[in-house]
């Protein structure tokens, strides 16, 4: 192994360097600063638990991007934590008990077995809200406010958003009567958003002609809030689940047009991303330049069963490390430059960091100046004192 293969860092593992890594610690505060004014109290899950714990109730997909490791203490497995939302909601119905509707909040690392395709790397920072104990629309509209207003508070200026309810496909495939392959089958040409392969799959699958239709309309009914209109006729004969997922979804379209009508609003019926994990509405909020969805989330009700508590729930995640590219800007070169010696020098600078101010006190026989360490200012010994004056005096 050569030196150089020494500092390799595994695929999609990334180191933060300066100044990302101070803008990143502005950004995690000023989140948990807005979302503690919203209610939300701050957890910290622990960076790995116990296998059956941690994978309780969540599928699949979580169980392949977890890694694995055998507690030395016990022989028992343990996984490193891939996503704190069901830490959260194991904390909620296991270690809290809180009675009515409890809100959390998080900002942690967690460590994935392969990138994510939808929130970056294999090391993301997660950051998020989780709100448990209330099943009504209000709650997920606060959950869709606080993303747009997260968003907006990393720095970005034009948002798109896009709204889904997964309770519209499952009851319509409950009431076709597919079998295990066949639904998987027909979910996967959805998710193509192939007409072709949708029509040729529901054709080979539905008997029901009235649900084949409007399985079918799925693969159209996607655009902005005029989408629910024609939804309404669409699927006019679902069963009733469906209105009452339509219903929401007006509900939602209306009081985030009504609170952010800057905001684009893209309705997509045919979207089941997370199906296997999601309950109800689900969304995604997207920036203009990336490439994927920069806040996430939706309904997860019951999760906590496993934990003998079930309870509707709500939430959303980003990534800290991808939210701290938002408006990025060159940081302040606004620091003081003292000198590494002098009568009272220390007392001086201890004075200027208690009052706030980033002081950097040159070492001795240092070759690198104020410019190197985002200094505009120093201090300098005039009229019998110690001042701070510009560089250029």
């Amino acid at each position: 192994m050569t030196i150089a293969d020494r500092w390799l860092l595994p695929d999609g593992m990334d180191e933060v360097l300066p100044p990302q890594a101070s803008r990143m610690e502005e950004l995690r505060r000023a989140l948990l600063d807005l979302y503690h004014r919203w209610g939300y109290d701050q957890v910290m899950p622990p960076p790995v638990e116990f296998l059956d714990s941690l994978l309780t109730g969540t599928g699949s997909d979580l169980e392949l991007q977890t890694f694995k490791l055998t507690d030395q203490a016990t022989g028992r497995l343990m996984g490193a934590s891939a996503d704190v939302t069901p830490q959260v909601a194991r904390m909620d119905a296991h270690s809290m008990r809180h009675q009515g509707p409890s809100r959390l909040c998080y900002c942690t690392n967690v460590l994935r077995t392969k990138a994510d395709l939808n929130q970056g790397g294999r090391s993301p920072v997660q950051v998020g809200v989780e709100l448990f104990g209330h099943a009504g629309p209000e709650a997920d509209l606060e959950i869709l406010r606080l993303s747009l207003a997260s968003l907006q508070a990393a720095g970005a200026e034009e948002l798109h958003l896009a709204l889904g309810h997964v309770g519209i496909y499952r009851s319509l495939v409950e009431a076709a009567r597919l079998d295990v392959d066949q639904e998987r089958t027909l979910y996967d040409a959805l998710a193509l958003k192939s007409p072709g392969a949708l029509a040729s799959e529901v054709a080979a699958s539905v008997r029901d002609p009235g649900i084949a239709d409007m399985l079918e309309s799925l693969g159209t009914l996607h655009g902005g809030p005029e989408v629910l209109d024609a939804a309404r006729d669409a699927l006019a004969g679902a069963p009733a689940a469906v209105g009452e997922a339509l219903a929401r979804l007006r509900v939602l379209a209306a009081g985030v047009a009504a609170e952010h009508p800057e905001v684009a609003l893209y309705v997509d019926l045919g979207e089941l991303r997370g199906y296997r994990y999601h309950t109800g509405m689900m969304f995604a909020a997207f920036v203009p330049g990336y490439g994927q969805a920069l806040a996430k989330g939706g309904r997860y009700d019951d999760t906590g069963r496993a934990f003998g508590r079930a309870r509707p729930a709500t939430g959303f995640s980003m990534d800290l490390k991808l939210l701290a590219t938002l408006g990025q800007h060159e940081p302040p070169c606004d620091g003081i430059w003292a000198p590494a010696e002098g009568e009272g020098v220390a007392e001086a600078i201890a004075d200027l960091r208690g009052r706030g101010d980033r002081v950097v006190q040159a070492l001795p026989g240092q070759s690198t100046g104020p410019g190197d360490h985002r200094c505009s200012r120093q201090l300098v010994w005039r009229d019998g004192q110690w001042q701070v004056a510009d560089l250029e005096e």
